[in-house]
């Protein structure tokens, strides 16, 4: 009998999983179901190039749109799925059609948060998520004078860039002290508050919104300190939650994503999840689930492996890149919650071309930031997953290779 494997989640991380089951021979059928009307797409441009209007739509897709005909994946557009039954394997889909599995692979991603303030409904105001609103809030930018972005996050923040590179006004408001307090802490934090002031961002920190003007359309926003901002627009960019209630009803277990072990199999073992719904343990950072583009990249290869009966694991540590006026970064690890950390720079701040990383009491780096510095991508990474100490005076002593002391600690890790 042709087996039959179900994918739901038309992001990158479902589109990838298809295609790596394909790539691997795998021969049966395979079902794709995705909520948008368009084939799956990468969604870091959204906030970037797109937006700003560097590329086109077609440019960012996971796979041409003829690949899915061609490799015999069959694309449910348009709908979702509404229940898992794991006794039967079945699946029901919002159409109303049933799909029978061997394998299913949950990677239903995220949505927007949303915030109860009055006025939140307004026309004008804009969250970012999908192309739809991507292509909404560029229009947007094209006609309007002033912005407001609730919230300093790495979305925010983008937007933000990407407005004052087009000559509109923008005012950021976050209830944190400094942007990016929770991803960064405070010292990196104010390295983006110190780049967004020099390109005129308007930031209002340790704030919050309490309401947005609507007269029609947005007009301004009132803040917990009594102020009246202005605005054309505004842009809700307060984080996401992870679509794993169809997980939970099905009776997978769920903490704050969907339970997986290292090979991506959640507590049924005909059940997978990837991306940014999957919660795995990882060996040196423990558990973890980030909504980064990277794990909707590389996890699919591991669930692909194990539903075809094959061993692998995966152990990458997270990434994350983003590009703001002309600064780039990218960030490997991840600090956790409880760990008392510093944080060590090597290079030159107040230039922002310089690594940071950080150090728990036992000198181990959790987590590294290279921001306008390409070439150390690698080391970095490798000092992350080795877990093992380091000497800080070397790791911030720009005389002495980045590369060497990361080779020592891959000896370390894995010796000869």
């Amino acid at each position: 009998m042709t087996e039959r494997f179900v994918v739901v989640g038309g992001g990158l991380a479902g589109a990838r999983t298809a295609r790596e089951l394909r790539n691997k021979g795998f021969t049966g059928e395979i079902d794709l179901v995705c909520a948008e009307e368009i084939p799956p797409y990468e969604r870091p441009p959204l906030s970037k190039d797109y937006l700003a209007g560097a590329v086109t739509s077609e440019e960012f897709l996971v796979q041409p749109r003829e690949w899915y005909a061609e490799h015999g994946v069959r694309l449910r557009l348009g709908t979702r799925a509404s229940a898992v039954y794991p006794t039967s394997h079945r699946v029901e889909l919002a159409d109303g059609t049933v799909l029978d599995y061997d394998r299913l692979v949950l990677a239903t991603g995220s949505r927007p948060r949303r915030l109860p303030l009055p006025g939140a409904d307004a026309r004008g105001v804009h969250c970012l998520r999908r192309l739809g609103d991507a292509d909404r809030l560029r229009e947007t930018l094209r006609r309007i004078r002033r912005l407001v972005v609730i919230g300093a996050g790495w979305i925010g923040l983008e937007v933000a860039a990407v407005a004052r590179n087009q000559g509109v006004q923008v005012c950021v408001v976050e209830n944190a002290p400094t942007p990016l307090a929770a991803a960064l802490g405070p010292r990196m934090g104010e390295v983006f508050a110190d780049l967004h002031r020099e390109h005129g961002v308007d930031l209002r920190l340790s704030n919050r919104v309490s309401e947005i003007h609507s007269r029609g359309g947005v007009t301004g926003v009132r803040t917990v300190d009594g102020a009246d901002i202005p605005a054309d627009a505004v842009l809700v960019a307060v984080g996401a939650r992870p679509e794993i209630a169809l997980a939970a009803d099905a009776g997978l277990d769920v903490g704050e994503g969907v339970l997986v072990d290292t090979g991506m199999t959640t507590s049924d073992p005909d059940i997978l999840a990837v991306g940014d719904i999957a919660e795995t343990r990882h060996p040196v950072l423990g558990r973890i689930r980030v909504e980064h583009w990277a794990n909707a990249l590389k996890q699919p290869r591991v669930a692909a492996a194990t539903m075809l009966g094959e061993a692998a694991a995966h152990t990458e540590v997270p990434y994350f890149f983003t590009d703001q006026y002309d600064l780039g970064m990218e960030y490997h690890g991840r600090v956790p919650d409880g760990v008392e950390d510093r944080v060590l720079v090597r290079g030159n701040l107040s230039s922002r071309r310089f690594v940071a990383f950080w150090l728990d009491g036992d000198n181990r780096v959790w987590a590294g930031m290279n921001v306008n510095v390409f070439d150390v991508s690698r080391s970095v990474r490798a000092l992350v997953e080795s877990g093992q100490p380091v000497d800080p005076r070397r790791l911030v002593d720009t005389t002495h290779p980045l590369e060497e002391l990361a080779a020592s600690h891959e000896r370390n890790v894995n010796p000869v």
